[in-house]
């Protein structure tokens, strides 16, 4: 069962995560900088820490041009995966997680290249609230499938093969949304999902799709604020 919670202990649960998250960054560190109002409190944390002397010399990789514009405002030094392939951390959050420390992510449409950073990470930290666990991934949220325009109905037919209800992902304004790679976003309601894994090996094989946001065995460290104050699960 859900707990409620009002909007206000959400956020005071995600500040106090995110800055536990912080903690794990040292001066001289590559950091992969997530996507996401979770993500945006981490960027200000290390900003902060940066102004008041805490932490020198961090590089940050970022997920989109949403959390670029936000490093940029809180004085990080950005660079790209293409100078420094290889990341120390990443700090993300995600839209819900499991007991076996599985992902989906993409709520704010940055799943491709949140793949690809987490990807080069030595190490994923993923900072949520405690109403983003789940027993089963799928129960909470669906998963965002990032698609190539021109394939949109044909994959959009096979995830429902797969048993999902399908909707094209729409922006505030009723336009149809775009990522920043220019591809459309299906957002595939499966309920909970049985196996990760296979449903993911499946999204994998159909071409047109682009990326899909089950993010299964990267995540290393998941730092929960809730009720009770700051949990940290690990694999």
């Amino acid at each position: 069962m859900i707990k409620e919670f009002s909007n206000t202990e959400i956020l005071n649960f995600r500040h106090l995560a995110a800055e536990r998250a912080v903690d794990f960054v040292n001066s001289g560190m590559i950091v992969g900088l997530g996507s996401g109002p979770t993500a945006k409190i981490v960027i200000e944390t290390i900003g902060k820490r940066i102004i008041t002397g805490i932490l020198s010399d961090i590089i940050g990789i970022p997920t989109s041009k949403e959390s670029e514009r936000e490093a940029l405002r809180n004085g990080l030094m950005l660079s790209t995966l293409n100078d420094n392939p290889r990341i120390d951390l990443t700090i993300d959050g995600a839209d819900e997680v499991d007991l076996d420390l599985n992902l989906i992510k993409g709520g704010r449409g940055a799943l491709f290249r949140e793949k690809i950073i987490a990807d080069s990470s030595a190490e994923v930290i993923i900072v949520v609230d405690e109403t983003k666990l789940s027993h089963s991934l799928g129960k909470l949220c669906p998963v965002p499938v990032e698609v190539y325009p021109m394939a949109i109905r044909s994959a959009g037919e096979f995830v429902r093969e797969l048993g999902a209800m399908v909707t094209l992902r729409e922006d505030k304004e009723g336009k149809v949304f775009k990522t920043e790679q220019g591809n459309n976003i299906l957002d595939c309601r499966f309920g909970p999902i049985e196996n990760p894994h296979e449903l993911a090996q499946k999204l994998s094989m159909k071409p047109g799709i682009i990326e899909y946001g089950l993010f299964l065995n990267m995540a290393n460290i998941i730092i929960v604020g809730g009720k009770e104050g700051i949990r940290h699960l690990k694999r």
